[in-house]
């Protein structure tokens, strides 16, 4: 077995995918790492902040940003604190802040992040007991919200069904978006358990020394600080528990969760006592299963007991026949939300859609049809203007000739730019736009940010992002 080299390990991809905000600054402030938490957390794009500065990014100074105050002094610091971005949105969150030496020399500092509401959201989307005559605690989905004709999915929702009432575990396999919760809590709803909780949990989302703690409880003195506490397992009794993401729960807890299923009875930390349990247990895979069982992030004598009823829900890009139908349900749904009156989408923005592998499946043609209908003003068609960026940085070259006529309206003529990089691409796109729109405006910033639909706050803070000025686009 060859050694553990700490060189070896990619710390990059690490800080990236933790579920922390983090951010790294060199001496000065300026910003060298932002991952996707922290973007999240501020509501901003990582390559919109990576090369700024702390105080350009926040409505901070050097005295009131810890990660400045570490750069000062050297030394870590840790506060809760609330905060505003430049743009407005604001956050209340615990820093963690640590000044980075090289050879003895303060050369930066890196900022741990978390957020309260992000951090309520993602660990448990319910840790309360349910309120009386309160039905379903919050599975507000039913199999007659399941959209499509699909038949994977009409046998997928057939099996569901079936097995609602069964005491058997459940687990459901599908890929992001492609409607695992909505899954789970049509389940719990046709179950005759629907008067009771239902308690969805991210696995993924629970720092690994507290996972065992909020599943099973704790007793007061099993460890510093413990105190006697029911578990969300005890919690869901006589209802149902949902495990998002079961393949991100450590083994050893895995080991656990085992006995629990198989002796329905759960033992909170620190205490001897058994609780007995009356629970539908429902679980979640975003991988397929013999991918997941080989590489060793879930045990094959728990996915046997966990999968005694197995659903797979099949990917959007298998069903494209049903594009127009999930289209007309979400415009309706906007319409309401929005205020605004789209009827349909444009011939060229359905091949389009049909084109395109939809990797974030039916809750990315959800955002795409929201955002869209944010950007149609008062007109009734969505048309490929209108798209989010994203959707073009899969077309092919041979693709680019019949967008670029069609992609955006007639007072602003940019040329859609594709690149091998998503980043890339919407970087490019985005700064073509806001040139051509300051052209098409004479070089008035207020009217170019309300035909791009942004604030004008929005589209200055574009402006530096991507160094441009009125004079200079105005010359292209």
């Amino acid at each position: 077995m060859d050694k553990l080299q700490l060189d070896d390990i990619n710390i990059y991809r690490v800080l990236s995918s933790m579920h922390e905000g983090v951010l790294i600054v060199d001496a000065t402030g300026k910003i060298s790492f932002y991952n996707e938490t922290q973007a999240r957390i501020d509501d901003l794009e990582p390559e919109d902040a990576i090369g700024m500065k702390i105080v350009d990014i926040y409505q901070l100074n050097n005295t009131t940003s810890p990660t400045m105050r570490c750069l000062k002094t050297g030394k870590p610091i840790n506060e809760t604190m609330v905060y505003q971005t430049r743009l407005g949105k604001v956050a209340n969150v615990i820093n963690n802040v640590y000044p980075l030496y090289k050879s003895g020399i303060l050369i930066g500092a890196i900022n741990f992040c978390k957020d309260y509401q992000l951090l309520e959201k993602t660990i448990v989307q319910d840790q309360k007991a349910p309120k009386k005559n309160q039905k379903g605690n919050n599975a507000r989905f039913h199999f007659s919200d399941i959209i499509g004709s699909d038949p994977e999915m009409l046998n997928a929702v057939r099996i569901a069904s079936m097995s609602s009432n069964s005491p058997s575990p459940i687990m459901i396999y599908g890929e992001t978006g492609t409607g695992k919760e909505l899954f789970a809590q049509s389940i719990h709803n046709h179950s005759s358990r629907r008067k009771k909780p239902f308690i969805p949990i991210n696995c993924a989302a629970i720092p690994e020394n507290l996972l065992e703690g909020i599943l099973f409880g704790t007793s007061k003195g099993a460890f510093t600080g413990a105190i006697n506490k029911s578990g969300l397992f005890e919690q869901a009794d006589g209802g149902t528990i949902f495990l998002d993401e079961l393949d991100s729960m450590p083994l050893t807890l895995q080991v656990k969760l085992l006995r629990v299923i198989q002796e329905k009875k759960v033992r909170k930390l620190g205490s001897l006592k058994e609780i007995d349990l009356d629970i539908k247990i429902i679980s979640s895979v975003g991988h397929p299963p013999v991918e997941i069982i080989q590489n060793g992030t879930l045990r094959m004598d728990l996915f046997y007991r966990m999968g005694v009823v197995f659903i797979m829900l099949p990917p959007l890009r298998e069903r494209k026949d049903e594009l127009n139908e999930l289209i007309r349900y979400f415009i309706l749904e906007y319409n309401k939300t929005l205020n605004v009156q789209v009827s349909n989408v444009s011939k060229t923005v359905l091949d389009l859609f049909r084109r395109y592998h939809w990797p974030g499946n039916v809750r990315e043609l959800k955002h795409v049809i929201e955002a869209s209908m944010n950007m149609v003003d008062k007109g009734t068609t969505i048309r490929l203007a209108h798209l989010p960026s994203h959707i073009f940085s899969f077309a092919k070259t041979d693709m680019q000739k019949s967008f670029e006529a069609k992609a955006f309206p007639a007072q602003v003529h940019a040329k859609v730019v594709f690149s091998s990089s998503l980043a890339q691409t919407q970087a490019a796109n985005e700064k073509q736009i806001i040139a051509e729109a300051l052209s098409v405006t004479e070089g008035n910033a207020a009217k170019a940010a309300k035909s791009l639909g942004i604030s004008p706050q929005s589209f200055h803070y574009k402006l530096k992002k991507y160094r441009l000025k009125a004079k200079k686009a105005l010359s292209k």
